[in-house]
């Protein structure tokens, strides 16, 4: 290590006390004095120019203590990053800034992931650990002491191929993706939940005499307009134009701002929704904090109008477009007022009710019968359109 002048114009060094640079000719004066701290750590030459011997001389001795000390190693390598680390340090908040539903990864990972894998190096988890997990997560229960569903089970594959593919591109991770030749469970995303004629009958009778009348509003408007659930919680009257019939959702899933129209039904809930507190949200919760849940009220109003067990709230949805699925309405249409991305994710509400796939199979035998034969079809059906 040595402490050397530092030539400003042709950026050589000088010996301590030299009045000229030997390469330039430049005169070392006060006001253009440098000094040069010149170290060598861990086999590496690195330098420092700064303004006073004093402070080169206390670089030159921190340099010093570090070299010794191992700090300043270069040649050292730092021990692989865990899965844990991976995902507190860099992932995280890289996800929070890139991803609308982050927090739903962050419960992923820290409820299913993390306590399995999350101790481990990235370059040390193996396909074996992967199938250990899977195995794992489908002996685990959820909170209703249920076997986590095939979907919940592949959101972590997914995940976790997604933590892998990140850390690749970022240099973290070099190797295969361990979750590559994993198989994803399949999930039956064709069969859908709706209520009977029946079912949606009682519902309707039993909203407009239910007590709590903050509930009541909720499910009917959840019927009327088959809105995420998420999304009729975080609506605030602003959204709502009256004059043209419309509610604006903010930041739906996946897409941008989206203005639908309301039938006259889910207007009628709005103009009558309990107004018990001074707050912007329309279906408000206690104080009129915004709501997150309507769990605990769906499952007594579902009891009461006898609906079968497995229709949860959220099937409201799916409910909503099959009804208009059946009755004729376009899928095209349907996406639209899902808010639906993708139209392969609307496919899965095109479900006819018996008596929709009955009217069309008399339509086709009025259709393709000889007009001979027609006159005594259609006074069997009832007519060409089958009604």
């Amino acid at each position: 290590m040595a402490i050397n002048l530092f030539c400003r114009t042709c950026k050589s060094s000088m010996v301590i006390g030299s009045k000229k640079c030997k390469k330039c000719g430049t005169t070392v004066t006060k006001k253009n004095k440098r000094y040069r701290v010149v170290v060598s750590v861990g086999g590496k030459r690195k330098t420092k120019v700064v303004n006073t011997k004093e402070l080169a001389k206390n670089i030159e001795k921190a340099l010093q203590d570090a070299d010794a000390s191992g700090e300043y190693n270069i040649q050292k390598k730092k021990a692989p990053s865990s899965l844990n680390a991976f995902w507190t340090k860099q992932y995280l908040p890289w996800i929070k800034e890139n991803k609308k539903s982050w927090y739903i990864d962050q419960l992923n990972f820290n409820n299913h992931i993390d306590p399995e894998l999350g101790d481990k190096q990235l370059c040390f988890i193996t396909q074996f650990d992967i199938e250990k997990l899977v195995i794992g997560l489908k002996k685990k229960k959820n909170k209703q002491d249920k076997p986590l569903s095939a979907a919940t089970i592949k959101h972590q594959l997914v995940l976790l191929t997604r933590i892998f593919n990140i850390a690749e591109q970022w240099g973290v991770f070099k190797g295969q993706n361990p979750c590559k030749r994993v198989k994803k469970p399949k999930l039956n995303n064709t069969v859908t939940e709706f209520l009977s004629k029946n079912e949606l009958s009682s519902l309707t009778n039993i909203l407009s005499t239910w007590p709590d009348r903050m509930q009541a509003s909720i499910v009917k408007f959840a019927m009327y307009t088959g809105i995420r659930p998420k999304e009729v919680f975080k609506l605030e009257w602003r959204d709502i134009n009256f004059e043209k019939e419309t509610v604006l959702l903010r930041d739906p899933k996946g897409i941008l701002d989206q203005i639908l129209p309301l039938s006259p039904p889910a207007v009628e809930v709005l103009k009558t929704v309990p107004k018990e507190y001074d707050t912007p949200f329309i279906f408000y919760s206690v104080l009129g904090k915004q709501r997150k849940t309507i769990r605990h009220g769906w499952k007594q109003i579902k009891k009461v109008a006898g609906i079968h067990e497995s229709f949860r709230y959220y099937d409201l949805r799916h409910n909503y477009a099959t009804y208009l699925v059946s009755s004729g309405v376009s899928l095209y249409i349907v996406q639209a007022l899902l808010t639906h991305k993708d139209a392969k994710t609307t496919q899965r509400y095109a479900h006819l009710d018996d008596d929709a796939l009955r009217k069309a199979a008399n339509l086709s035998g009025v259709l393709l019968t000889a007009e001979s034969e027609k006159n005594k079809i259609i006074s069997i059906t009832g007519g060409h359109n089958g009604q």
